[in-house]
């Protein structure tokens, strides 16, 4: 379990600075991340990171896309790491 936690806190800090990187990006004129790789770190486990760092770094957060799968996948995280829990799978 321990492990476990470890990585998902991992993933979600990679999200997080993703979107952070991408922003400065954004604001220098640079070359981007791809809309696709944000949002397959927020699906892959990454996603409270990648909330986060849209609401702290005001960023995607006008893209309906964004506004939608991000969240939508926090709360089947969510619903997952509940089922996980409860079952015993990580004991």
């Amino acid at each position: 379990m321990k492990w476990f936690l470890l990585i998902l806190a991992a993933v979600n800090l990679f999200a997080f600075l993703l979107y952070g990187v991408d922003k400065a990006k954004a604001k220098k004129g640079a070359w981007r991340i791809p809309e696709a790789t944000l949002l397959l770190a927020a699906a892959l486990g990454g996603s409270l990171g990648a909330l986060l760092g849209m609401e702290l770094f005001r960023h995607k957060t006008k893209h309906l896309k964004f506004r939608v799968l991000v969240p939508l996948c926090l709360i089947v995280h969510i619903a997952l790491g509940v089922y996980i829990f409860k079952s015993g799978l990580l004991s």
